[in-house]
């Protein structure tokens, strides 16, 4: 049995653990050993813990037999994006910067994580502070698609989706700034869940009043994601926009024909601006038929604002020259272009840009309250396309006469992620869950999204498809 223990969700494991049937040093060594394998191929992580998570195996050992557990994801095992700070660890945040950087502190999220009693595998790989939605830098291989090892993980938490849908964990950290959760989500076949703005700590962050980013949980299932959430959400003093209300327990709902009756669903393929390919629309439309019989009220409509790429670029590069624009000038050979000329497009915004920027923002999210008092959640494709080539200047994709890859050296994917950044900019909750598969074997999401603080509402929303979808049980066979 402990061979296979890697394909265990955290959830059962965790219910194994507390039943005595086995214990979290079984786990890790399955984990391990599904790492050895196959990790050379995929590139998940940049620094592995190997002997750390030991360690800690051995220590939860104990707890397990004496019956004290701290917490759900006590024994189980879990990465760390490279992003963020870990005591003793090295952390590079993908940049030759930092290629031999050890933090001295934890950040909020590795604190958290690390005093939950979970087994700390490693960290995983990510771009350039997380720039962009690919998974390579100039520290570490380019992290590939499990299903495809000539395809994108997606970013900028590539590596940790590419560990949960290889079998390196049943979970890992990331964090979403522009959608750097759920793209690698959607084309890794993985469930990934942006949660409410704040409602997990982003401690240490210069930019606490203005940014848009969530740390939040990669996963094989909902549940699972629910599960890691339940651990990182809380209020800190040290991030004056963390939710000071705690986080509801999370319970699936109650079996039957039609879970959601009632509940009100609109759905949009393209958000009314973006092009899509036809047979992801296909797929996910399947999906939401699934919602329909579940017992969702669904409307087919755009949800009536303007396309955010403009405006989201102006704030994202801004702030990406803000965070870092001093720190690449000292070595120019240690940036890639694409993010040096985002650095150069950032310095030629205008102050009284950048506001007008921030008040279309404001707009934004006066326009997504008046949705959701309208329905009760938003759905759409996660990503237009399938994964495409890991190797930049390989491949393209066309969709009614738009090329996904033009421009994406200047502004890194903007505008393959229009369904996604949205929602960063509102700081609403937004969920992407596995819903099928291309005819090239590559899989495809669906996003959920629903109002502030809803986090739990997504959560069993997804569940409910999730289950009904059954999909969950496939693995990669690491093919070209």
């Amino acid at each position: 049995m402990s061979t296979e223990l890697w394909r265990r969700t955290a959830t059962d494991l965790g219910t194994m653990i507390r039943a005595r049937e086995v214990l979290p040093s079984e786990i890790l060594d399955s984990v391990l050993e599904r790492i050895d394998a196959h990790d050379p191929d995929v590139h998940a992580f940049i620094t592995r813990t190997d002997d750390l998570a030991r360690e800690s195996a051995s220590h939860a050992d104990d707890r397990a037999r004496s019956g004290k557990l701290i917490g759900p994801m006590d024994g189980i095992p879990f990465s760390i994006k490279d992003l963020d700070d870990t005591a003793g660890i090295r952390t590079t945040k993908g940049s030759k910067f930092l290629e031999h950087n050890v933090p001295t502190q934890d950040s909020a999220t590795a604190e958290r994580l690390r005093q939950s009693g979970g087994l700390l595998l490693g960290k995983t790989n990510t771009p350039h502070f997380g720039y962009k939605d690919m998974c390579d830098n100039l520290v570490a291989e380019t992290t590939v698609n499990p299903w495809k090892l000539d395809r994108t993980a997606g970013g900028s938490s590539g590596g940790a989706a590419a560990a949960v849908a290889a079998g390196f964990g049943p979970f890992g950290q990331g964090g979403d700034g522009a959608g750097s959760i759920r793209i690698p989500a959607a084309l890794c076949g993985v469930v990934g869940f942006k949660a409410s703005f704040g409602r997990v700590s982003m401690y240490p962050y210069r930019e606490y009043w203005t940014h848009r980013t969530h740390n939040g949980p990669l996963a094989r299932t909902v549940a699972d994601a629910a599960m890691m959430l339940s651990v990182l959400a809380g209020h800190d003093v040290r991030d004056p926009a963390t939710i000071t209300s705690p986080l509801e327990p999370f319970e699936v709902l109650p079996e039957g024909d039609r879970p959601l009756a009632g509940t009100r669903v609109r759905w949009s393929a393209d958000l009314g601006y973006g092009p899509v390919e036809d047979e992801i629309v296909e797929i996910v439309q399947d999906a939401v038929d699934v919602l329909a019989e579940l017992g969702c009220l669904v409307e087919d409509a755009a949800p009536g604002w303007e396309d955010t790429s403009e405006f989201h670029r102006a704030i994202y590069t801004t702030q990406i020259a803000n965070g870092i624009g001093s720190v690449v000038e000292s070595n120019p050979d240690w940036v890639e272009d694409t993010l040096q000329e985002m650095i150069e497009a950032g310095n030629q915004y205008s102050a009284v840009e950048l506001r007008r920027a921030e008040a279309k923002r404001g707009a934004l999210y006066a326009s997504s309250v008046k949705m959701f008092e309208e329905v009760d959640f938003f759905v759409s494709p996660t990503m237009p396309l399938e994964a495409w080539s890991a190797f930049p200047g390989r491949d393209s994709s066309i969709i009614d006469g738009r090329d996904y890859f033009e421009g994406q050296e200047k502004y890194a994917g903007f505008g393959r992620s229009y369904a996604l950044n949205p929602f960063n900019l509102t700081g609403q909750p937004a969920i992407s869950l596995p819903c099928g598969w291309t005819k090239s074997g590559l899989p495809v999401g669906i996003q959920i999204a629903g109002a502030l603080h809803r986090d739990i509402a997504v959560l069993q929303v997804a569940e409910a498809l999730e289950r009904r979808l059954g999909i969950m049980d496939r693995w990669p066979a690491f093919t070209r």
